[in-house]
């Protein structure tokens, strides 16, 4: 029998611990509108600002939060920047995906001695509320991950930025935190992507979907999910496969001009309340085929909601050995067909809702064939 001591020896060591995502940075064209709509749609609360009036000259940013998210929307002042340069090329979109972190200097270290690209060497900020430490290394296409390390700062954000301390325009709708962020990458690259993640973060695979899982009549993809060692971050590769027709994934790869992050999930602890309160506020969802509920009890079971409210909504539900979750998926939130949102309430299942990949990959397509893209 091995002792606890050998037990310990034989367990991989977790050399990036992560503490959960600290925030997404998106890159957008003008992030006082954008903000404004996340506020008003989304019910995120303006938490933080940092432009000209705090010294910063090149750039404007928004930092926004609900529950544990947190986004920070930041536009160029300048034309010439690397922000203008990355809107130009893919529209708004996620430039940084930030992942919180004890030592920022230790997590740049150990992810570049294995291979990762710097694209900022570790530094430190500070102000009268303490010092925050990042860096930052290349993930796929322009976006990049940052290492956040803030334990020592009790500000509402980051040195440089004015705390915001009360929004009139936010309207909670019962966000909590993100589940995972999906990134969409090239013919063939997912493999590469993978063993990025396995070799220079220490993610293992989670969940792995091939074209007989994500498939239509026209169009289908690949799908590998990569999760940290505590399992608090979860990052799904997607990237095209053959079809008689232009998938999602290459039509979002030929208006962003390349990899990047396709959608991200935000839990909810209630998805009725939180779906009807984002449609009262404007958010645009997928809509469902009455026959796909007509068969929801028989696929997946009794479930605590009514049926009708789910079919109201359009929302779709899925079970595994675990329990069931439920899930919709809003429509592009850019003028390009790229970046959308995911809602999701997890009661007990772990999964990503492989039961309803044809119903939604059904609607998305709808959608594509009204832009002439499908």
């Amino acid at each position: 029998m091995a002792t606890p001591a050998q037990i310990e020896a034989q367990t991989p060591t977790d050399f990036l611990p992560l503490k959960g995502t600290d925030h997404v940075e998106f890159y957008v064209g003008n992030a006082r509108q954008a903000a404004y709509f996340y506020r008003a749609a989304f019910g995120m609360s303006l938490i933080a600002y940092a432009g000209p009036e705090t010294g910063q000259r090149d750039r404007a940013s928004y930092v926004l939060q609900q529950g544990k998210v947190r986004f920070v929307l930041t536009t160029a002042l300048r034309p010439d920047s690397e922000i203008a340069r990355h809107v130009h090329t893919h529209g708004d979109g996620v430039r940084a995906i930030a992942l919180w972190v004890d030592d920022a200097r230790q997590a740049w270290i150990e992810t570049t001695s294995r291979g990762g690209r710097s694209v900022q060497e570790p530094t430190e900020f500070s102000d009268a509320h303490g010092r925050v430490t990042t860096a930052s290394i290349a993930a796929y296409g322009d976006t990049i991950h940052t290492f956040v390390e803030r334990t020592h700062y009790t500000g509402a954000f980051f040195p440089g930025y004015r705390a915001v301390e009360h929004d009139i325009v936010a309207r909670p709708v019962g966000l909590l935190h993100i589940d995972h962020m999906v990134g969409n990458v090239g013919w063939n690259s997912m493999n590469e992507w993978v063993d990025f993640y396995a070799r220079v973060m220490g993610f293992s695979l989670y969940q792995h979907f091939d074209d007989n899982d994500i498939s239509t009549e026209y169009s289908a993809l690949m799908s590998k999910v990569m999760a940290n060692g505590n399992g608090y971050v979860k990052f799904p590769i997607n990237e095209p496969a053959e079809g008689r027709r232009k998938s999602q994934i290459e039509e979002y790869l030929d208006f962003y001009h390349g990899p990047g992050v396709q959608h991200i999930a935000l839990a909810t602890a209630n998805i009725v309340d939180t779906v009807a309160k984002m449609q009262q506020q404007g958010v645009e969802f997928l809509t469902i085929p009455h026959s796909y509920y007509t068969e929801l009890q028989h696929r997946v079971g009794k479930v605590d909601e009514p049926v009708e409210e789910l079919e109201k909504l359009g929302v779709l539900v899925d079970r595994d050995d675990e329990g069931y979750m439920l899930q919709i998926f809003t429509k592009p939130v850019e003028d390009r067909p790229t970046v959308f949102y995911e809602i999701i309430q997890r009661k007990g299942s772990r999964s990503f809702g492989k039961g309803n990949f044809k119903a939604l990959f059904e609607a998305i397509e709808r959608e594509q064939e009204l832009r002439g893209n499908l």
